[in-house]
């Protein structure tokens, strides 16, 4: 196992806050494996990239030799995680749970270690808790440190409803780490009060607090908004590989390197020269498909990044499109939005009327193929090129409203 010094770097690379970095060297110093803890709540069947960056970092400790337990929230997910929200969230259904819970297990082992991972459901032990046991865990919490949350604050002074389930969440959430032992949890910013009533928790029950680990929520692929399938900015992982391919050359320049951070399994050095190659002239757009081919192949197994990467550039150079092209990103409601529109928006035409003209014409192409039809629709969630004529061309995303 490499020494604390030499595993502090790669393990706080990228996140948002370690509290407390003295404590997780002083565990590292050891010597011996940490348990390491990430809970996900199975509330929707289909991971994206976004939450691959706390998967990323359970892999980083799982290559030092800790041991990662991937936990399931079977039991937290049928309270509804309340972070962030301003309103009391839906309840899944025990069926919604098992279906999604066990979509995850296939999609995670595409980053991590089968062999190495343990996968865990806090109902294991909420379950057996009962009711008297829930009793004792709620003791242990006052009212008044839970409304120090800021959305349980913001809610409870605009007089918005605040269900008792809801204050459970975090309390269930804390317990895991008790139940499990855990030496460090995992979590995105908007996790950190859940994170920190563990660490309380640990200590009222005698054992050593964990280490917290924060992870920065993922910007979209607008480069704005969180990623998130609800706003159609997202990289899914299971899609098809042309699609994770065309996606992340659609990204900016600029948000390039925050998705190298977080996103590529790259040592640090390595994406530095990067940085330095691009300011002595190399073209970022070569250093963009490093990036896509890893993902793919990540993915999609090896080999399908480089497939992708040569199908790219031969549609491309068929279409003769510039290597540098503005970049749009634009809202649209449920039933997204008319390409006629889009063209107005992204400037590619003067008015609506000559966007219909040039539609008509044959003129206007997404990704290459030619569209005819007036009332095509771009939805939610598309990335593409558009062309007008031989010489106007942009980046699109589409996100959701």
């Amino acid at each position: 196992m490499l020494s604390a010094d030499e595993q502090m770097g790669e393990l706080c690379r990228g996140t948002q806050e370690v509290l407390l970095e003295e404590d997780l060297r002083r565990k590292l110093a050891r010597g011996k494996p940490l348990k390491v803890k990430a809970g996900f709540d199975p509330t929707a069947p289909d991971l994206h990239v976004g939450h691959t960056v706390l998967i990323n970092k359970m892999r980083q400790f799982q290559e030092f030799g800790h041991d990662v337990v991937f936990l399931i929230g079977d039991f937290t997910g049928m309270i509804g995680d309340p972070s962030g929200k301003n309103a009391t969230r839906p309840r899944l259904t025990p069926a919604d749970v098992e279906d999604n819970a066990r979509t995850y297990q296939d999609q995670i082992f595409r980053i991590l270690d089968p062999e190495k991972t343990l996968i865990d459901f806090n109902s294991r032990w909420m379950g057996a808790l009962g009711s008297a046991g829930m009793i004792e865990l709620a003791s242990r919490y006052t009212v008044a440190r839970m409304l120090e949350r800021d959305d349980f604050s913001r809610r409870f002074k605009g007089g918005q409803p605040i269900a008792v389930h809801e204050f459970l969440y975090p309390l269930v959430q804390g317990y895991d780490s008790v139940a499990l032992e855990a030496d460090v949890e995992l979590g995105g910013t908007d996790q950190k009060f859940n994170l920190l009533v563990g660490r309380s928790l640990q200590a009222d029950y005698g054992q050593e607090p964990q280490v917290v680990v924060t992870m920065p929520l993922l910007e979209g692929l607008d480069g704005v908004n969180k990623m998130s399938k609800s706003l159609g900015n997202y990289i899914g992982i299971t899609e098809p590989p042309g699609e994770i391919f065309g996606k992340v050359m659609s990204i900016s320049d600029e948000l390039m390197w925050r998705y190298f951070e977080l996103l590529s399994f790259r040592p640090l050095a390595e994406i530095e020269g990067l940085r330095r190659a691009i300011e002595e002239g190399r073209n970022p757009r070569d250093v963009k498909f490093e990036l896509a081919v890893e993902l793919v192949d990540r993915f999609h197994g090896d080999g399908a990044g480089e497939a992708e990467k040569a199908a790219f550039i031969a549609r491309f150079r068929e279409g003769a499109l510039p290597e540098d092209m503005p970049e749009v990103a634009l809202p649209a409601p449920a039933g997204g939005v008319k390409l006629a529109a889009v063209l107005k928006e992204a400037q590619l035409v003067a008015s609506t009327s000559a966007a219909y003209r040039m539609i008509d014409q044959g003129a206007v192409r997404v990704d290459g193929e030619r569209v005819t039809d007036r009332d095509a629709r771009l939805a939610a969630g598309t990335s593409c090129v558009l062309q007008v004529g031989k010489r106007a061309f942009a980046r699109i995303v589409i996100r959701e409203r």
